[in-house]
């Protein structure tokens, strides 16, 4: 029943079927689709199933773009993303197209998936595309290609200076630290995040305070990659994108630098994940082993494994979690399992008995038959009849003076491995102690686990010098009392 504290808060996720539409109205998803039923025994392509440049421009007015390079890149992308994600599959041996083409296509079991199989089939799908456009954003920038080919037609990579592997590493760590910073501030994506600031994420040290010239210089060089990658990412649905305002390059020499503080930053840039985006960016970080969980993941678990894994949410994920779970299971023996969840003398227990006193207030009424069998336990007593209490509950029993006091010291146990707000903590620290006189000389006495740890706390953080000394002397006490 002991939790480990997430690397990253919760997400809140849209259903599939949203996500799903999400994906569907995705701009070069939905070329690639158009493209796909445009496609015919005709069709001809090349060596890697892309269509060859004569048949651009009519793939590039069949969706409607500019007759021109722009348009032709366009249409081409789109191609290539309904190949790499099966909705168009090539056939080599197929057919005999033309010299210039290498077999033909047909249209994949995807295609018909994209309109008649489940969300999670688009979901899916729209994954294997954004694998595709990851892998493009990440991929060398030249100026002419037909230098990097050498006499035995094989290309040199080498002369390129390229790390595959580190450029997936770096745009994975921006997608990450974006997904961070949107999960973290509870905007689920509403708020954009100016350029400069990604790109510092990822370059500037924590320590450092004023940067130097060369970081400067790198965080200017990884906006500009960035500027690409996002330009890159954004049809396929995973953010909203402002690009950085090209007059910016023209003005200080083709190098957009970082801005200064009286400057307008959106014009550096601006990106937001979008709710596909949340999706498609916790997709990724699953599959490479990170613990990125959203809420709903607990909802069909037993309540140790719900109390377990909300010790460390913040307050309203945590409410959301815990009501995910109740509409799962129902009120009718709800309470029950979540008190005999809230039992133990491990260090997150304390934190149990805190979530589980506030999902017994989501359950309502139902609760109290189960709340009253526990009057008299000795971990859970104190917080059934804070529970009764704050609902108006008749025929409360008081409680003992050792209850009252192992629940103060519960309580203040599960605020600090809750790590939550100083000031907060404080005010409870003194108000617990300030309730009761002689506080301290009882408090020592009191058989919690964390009764020293918590009296060392109180030492620290009380405002009262006096006060605080007294904890001390009760905290050692405490120590010497259980031998540690």
């Amino acid at each position: 029943m002991s939790a480990e504290r997430p690397i990253l808060p919760p997400v809140r996720l849209h259903s599939e079927a949203e996500l799903a539409r999400d994906a569907l109205a995705a701009p070069l998803l939905a070329r690639a689709v158009r493209l796909a039923r445009w496609a015919g025994p005709g069709s001809r392509v090349g060596a890697g199933g892309e269509l060859v440049e004569a048949q651009l421009p009519a793939a590039a007015e069949h969706l409607g773009l500019a007759a021109d390079e722009d348009g032709a890149a366009e249409a081409s992308e789109a191609w290539r993303l309904a190949v790499d994600t099966g909705l168009l599959v090539h056939d080599p041996e197929g057919g005999d197209a033309g010299d210039d083409a290498e077999g033909t296509v047909s249209a994949g079991e995807n295609l018909g998936l994209l309109t008649g199989g489940s969300p999670q089939d688009v979901l899916t799908i729209w994954l294997d595309g954004l694998e595709a456009v990851h892998a493009d954003a990440t991929a060398p920038v030249f100026d002419d290609f037909a230098d990097l080919v050498g006499e035995d037609g094989s290309i040199d990579f080498d002369s390129l200076d390229w790390d595959p592997e580190a450029e997936a590493e770096f745009l994975d760590g921006v997608l990450g630290n974006l997904y961070l910073l949107t999960v973290g501030d509870g905007s689920e994506g509403e708020a954009p995040v100016p350029l400069p600031a990604l790109a510092a994420s990822m370059i500037v040290p924590d320590e450092m305070g004023e940067p130097t010239d060369d970081i400067l210089e790198q965080v200017s060089e990884a906006m500009m990659r960035l500027d690409d990658q996002f330009r890159l990412l954004e049809p396929i649905g995973i953010v909203a994108y402002r690009p950085v305002d090209e007059t910016l390059l023209v003005e200080e020499g083709e190098e957009a630098q970082p801005p200064a503080d009286d400057e307008d930053v959106s014009r550096y840039g601006m990106v937001r994940l979008t709710p596909l985006g949340l999706y498609g960016i916790r997709a990724r970080m699953l599959e490479a082993g990170v613990d990125a969980p959203a809420i709903g993941d607990l909802a069909d678990k037993g309540a140790d494994t719900l109390l377990g894994g909300i010790a460390y949410y913040p307050e309203a994920a945590a409410r959301s979690e815990v009501e995910q779970w109740l509409a799962r299971r129902g009120a009718d023996g709800a309470a029950g399992e979540l008190l005999d969840a809230a039992r133990g003398a491990d260090q997150q227990a304390p934190l149990r008995r805190l979530h589980c006193q506030q999902a017994l207030a989501l359950v309502g009424a139902e609760a109290e038959p189960a709340v009253r069998a526990v009057l008299d336990d000795a971990e859970l007593g104190g917080l059934a009849r804070v529970w009764l209490v704050e609902r108006g509950a008749a025929d409360v029993p008081a409680p003992p003076e050792s209850m009252i006091f192992w629940l103060a010291i519960d309580t203040i146990a599960a605020q600090l491995e809750a790590e939550g707000d100083l000031d907060e903590l404080q005010g409870l620290v003194e108000g617990l102690s300030g309730q009761h006189s002689g506080f301290f000389d009882e408090a020592w006495r009191v058989a919690h686990p964390a009764t020293a740890d918590v009296l060392e706390a109180m030492g620290r953080l009380h405002s009262d010098k006096k006060q605080a000394k007294e904890a001390r002397k009760a905290a050692f006490k405490a120590r010497s009392r259980s031998g540690d």
